[in-house]
C-alpha cells in the first residue's frame, strides 16, 4: 500500500487487484470500467456489473448520467479508512470476509454496508462488532448501531449498558454523549428503568409461581394423608405405618401432618384467634374448590366447604377465584409428571368428613 501514497490519485493495478480478490476464473474477467475513490485518494479499480449486482445503491449510482462528458467513471466512497473500502468491495466480489478484517473494520464495513444496501455483510458485521463489546465503546456502538438501524446490535448495547451503568458512566464516550445528545441519553435511562420494571415482574412471577406451586403440592399432600396415611397421620380406618418410607415431597408433608395434629386439638380454632388454625381452614377450603371428586373425597369438610361455597358463589370474592384457578393450574401441570398408575388410583368412598377422622 505504501507505494501509492507517492503521487496524487494512486490506483491498484489489475494484477494486484486479481490477486487481493482471489478470482477464482480471472480469465474470465473483462477490464475494469470503474474505480471507486477512497479518502486518501488511492483508486482502487472495478466492474460496474458487479457492483450493480451486489449493491442496489451503487447500481442507482452507475446509471445515473454522469454531469460531465468526461469518459471516466469514478464511484467516491469517502470517510471511512482506504483498507476498510477495500474490504468492502472485495466483499461484493467474493462474498467472503476474514474475521480478521471484521475485527480491524468491523465497524465500518457496518456503517458501508447500510449505506449501500448490502444487508449479508451488514448482519455479519453486526454480529462481529456486538461480540467485541466493551464497557468503553458501548456507547459509540449504540449510536452507530441507532443510525445503521441494527436492531440486535442496539438491544444488545442497551442490555450492557443496563447492566454496567455505574462504569458506562465513568467513560469518555459516556460524557461525550451526554454533553452533545440528550435525547440518546433519555432513551438509555428509559430502557434501564422498564429493564428494572421487567426484572421486578419477572421476580414477581416467579414467586408467585412457586407460591401456586408449593400450594398444589400441599394439596396433593393433603389428599395423601386422608387417604392413604403418611408417618403419623392418617383416617381412622387406616393404622399409619411407622415402616412406611417419607414420600417424594415428605417436606411439605412433614409440616402438614403439624399442622392437622395442631388443627384437631386447639382451643382456639373456633373463635379464629390462631394463625395456624386459619391456614389449615384455608387450605381445607382450597382443596374443596378444585376438588372434582366430592362424594368420594376423603379430605375433612370437603363436602361441607362445598356446599357453603355454592350457597356464597354470588357474592364469592374475586382474589379467592383467582387462587383458586392459579393452584389448580399449578396441579394440572405438575399432574402431568407423575405415573398413570397413581393418577388414575381409586379412591375409597368415605362418609363421615369431619376432623376426627385422623388418626394422630
Amino acid at each position: 500500500m505504501e507505494e501509492f501514497h507517492n503521487t496524487a490519485f494512486p490506483t491498484i493495478s489489475g494484477d494486484l487487484m486479481s490477486d487481493h480478490f482471489q478470482f477464482s476464473d480471472q480469465d474470465s474477467l473483462p477490464k475494469p470500467d470503474v474505480e471507486i475513490l477512497t479518502s486518501n485518494g488511492l483508486r482502487i479499480p472495478a466492474h460496474t456489473g458487479i457492483l450493480a449486482l451486489a449493491s442496489p445503491v451503487l447500481e442507482n449510482v452507475i446509471e445515473r448520467p454522469p454531469k460531465h462528458r468526461s469518459s471516466e467513471k469514478t464511484i467516491p466512497i469517502l470517510g471511512v479508512p482506504c483498507e476498510a473500502v477495500s474490504t468492502f468491495i472485495q466483499f461484493l466480489y467474493s462474498s467472503r470476509c476474514s474475521e480478521e478484517e471484521l475485527e480491524k473494520y468491523g465497524i465500518h464495513l457496518l456503517a458501508l454496508s447500510h449505506v449501500y444496501l448490502v444487508p449479508q455483510l451488514k448482519h455479519r458485521c453486526s454480529k462481529a462488532v456486538g461480540q467485541r463489546l466493551t464497557i468503553e465503546n458501548v456507547v459509540d456502538v449504540l449510536q452507530l448501531a441507532r443510525l445503521c438501524d441494527s436492531p440486535d446490535l442496539y438491544l444488545k448495547c442497551m442490555r450492557m449498558l443496563s447492566s454496567n451503568f455505574k462504569a458506562v458512566e465513568k467513560t469518555e464516550g459516556w460524557k461525550f454523549m451526554h454533553e452533545n445528545d440528550p435525547f440518546l441519553e433519555l432513551e438509555i435511562l428509559q430502557f434501564i428503568d422498564e429493564d428494572e420494571s421487567r426484572k421486578k415482574r419477572t421476580r414477581r412471577h416467579r414467586e408467585e409461581q412457586r407460591l401456586y406451586m408449593e400450594l398444589s403440592e400441599a394439596m396433593e399432600c393433603l389428599e395423601h394423608i386422608c387417604t392413604e396415611g403418611c408417618t403419623a397421620v392418617g383416617p381412622c380406618d387406616l393404622e399409619p405405618s411407622k415402616k412406611r418410607d417419607p414420600c417424594d415431597k415428605f417436606s411439605i408433608c412433614e409440616g402438614l401432618q403439624l399442622l392437622i395434629k395442631h388443627f384437631a386439638i386447639c382451643k382456639n380454632r373456633v373463635n379464629g384467634k390462631c394463625s395456624r388454625c386459619k391456614r389449615m381452614w384455608q387450605l381445607l377450603r382450597l382443596h374443596s374448590s378444585i376438588c372434582d371428586q366430592t362424594d368420594s373425597c376423603r379430605v375433612p369438610l370437603c363436602r361441607q366447604f362445598k356446599l357453603k361455597m355454592q350457597l356464597e358463589e354470588k357474592g364469592a370474592e374475586t382474589l379467592w377465584r383467582l387462587l383458586v384457578k392459579k393452584v389448580a393450574s399449578a396441579r394440572a401441570m405438575s399432574s402431568l409428571s407423575l405415573p398413570k398408575r397413581k393418577r388414575e388410583e381409586p379412591r375409597e368412598t368415605m362418609h363421615d368428613h369431619g376432623i376426627r377422622n385422623f388418626r394422630l
